[in-house]
């Protein structure tokens, strides 16, 4: 059975900054990702980079500069519009917002980067883990490996299988679903969609239904339709037909127009349904010896912008932490715990804001005077 001094399950954003965080303090780690290479999957759409949690957590990781090297130009301008395709609100990218944007996988690619070789094993699906005593942990993967653990971090995301050490919560359906939809090669194939979404980001909203589409890098709009629908409503449609189920998604938007829905409609790969949950607002426990969790695992919230922004930010607070404490793990956990607590709580209130704002009652207009504010 291996020894890891510091174990992290899950290499997304804030077990991977965790990782390097160490690293830059002389901290050795090990991250075990179920996944069998960097490349085993598409990592997600485009994200915007704070000043206050992000960056600086990339800061902290002693990797601004390659951060900006994969910033997105133009990525910032956002515009809503209606359902006929009007422009309500429209705000360029003048490049001097706090919130560049990048795409998931550029900043996954920069973290893997950075750490030594053999940091990350792949292809580790943990199985099974039981505490030992004493704050040490054992192990075991879907492989028939096994791990002793001195201290364990669980950033393995929404359906944690480190979360049970420390926390009953579960996350539940709030209540919205996303359908995700890609449009490739836009501005020959697709230009009216193009124009529509314009150079960064676009939303068209009513109360409980949304279009939302970003532009990525190489001609790419990457959109997800966001629907208040109960929790039955994705076993209505199948899937696994992408013409008929991108038929009755954009159903729900008739009337709306047409460039609107052919990001639905025109899509080349099949719809992916994404029901949306959450941990309880204010999720907590009670110091447990020798584990903790970031992320997701920690805090799992509806959509909010913020949520790899926390992750990078739990990551490299806890790796500072540790730096700080390297004697006194049970020092380092209290410390980050307690800094994480009110902030993630802080953050689930916020997102019940944002989510009225986008599919309340007053959509689009009151995220218009959101924006209106907070873009000033």
């Amino acid at each position: 059975m291996t020894m890891t001094p510091v174990t992290i399950i899950g290499a997304g954003l804030g077990g991977l900054t965790l990782a390097r965080v160490l690293h830059v303090h002389g901290i050795p780690a090990t991250v075990y990702e179920a996944e069998p290479s960097a490349d085993a999957r598409t990592q997600g759409g485009r994200l915007d980079i704070h000043e206050h949690n992000g960056q600086r957590a990339l800061e902290a990781a002693g990797l601004t500069a390659e951060f900006h090297a994969i910033i997105h130009e133009g990525g910032q301008a956002t515009r809503v519009l209606d359902p006929q395709g009007k422009v309500l609100f429209d705000t360029p990218d003048d490049g001097t917002g706090g919130r560049p944007e990048v795409l998931r996988g550029d900043l996954r690619r920069i973290l893997c980067a950075s750490l030594p070789a053999g940091t990350i094993q792949w292809g580790k699906k943990l199985a099974e883990v039981s505490a030992l005593g004493d704050g040490r942990h054992a192990l075991t993967f879907t492989d028939g490996s096994t791990v002793t653990t001195g201290l364990l971090v669980g950033a393995d995301g929404a359906w944690s299988k480190v979360r049970p050490l420390l926390s009953d919560a579960e996350p539940q359906y709030v209540g919205i679903t996303f359908v995700e939809t890609y449009l490739r090669d836009v501005d020959r194939r697709h230009p009216a969609a193009a124009e529509a979404v314009g150079t960064g980001s676009m939303t068209a909203l009513t109360p409980g239904k949304g279009i939302v589409a970003h532009r990525e890098a190489g001609a790419v709009l990457h959109t997800y339709v966001q629907l208040k629908r109960p929790a039955d409503w994705v076993d209505g449609i199948d899937f696994t037909d992408a013409a008929d189920a991108a038929a009755r998604v954009a159903a729900e938007f008739d009337g709306w127009a047409p460039e609107l829905t052919a990001l639905i409609t025109d899509g080349e790969t099949a719809p992916v349904p994404r029901m949306i949950h959450a941990l309880p607002d204010g999720h907590r426990w009670d110091r447990v010896p020798g584990v903790t969790l970031v992320g997701d695992a920690a805090h799992l919230m509806a959509p909010n912008g913020e949520g790899a922004n926390l992750a990078m930010l739990d990551g490299a607070e806890l790796g500072e932490a540790i730096a700080a404490h390297p004697e006194d793990i049970e020092a380092a956990l209290t410390a980050y715990e307690q800094r994480l607590f009110p902030r993630s709580e802080s953050e689930a209130a916020d997102t019940h804001v944002l989510l009225d704002l986008c599919l309340g009652d007053r959509a689009p207009y009151g995220l218009i005077d959101f924006l209106s504010g907070a873009l000033a």
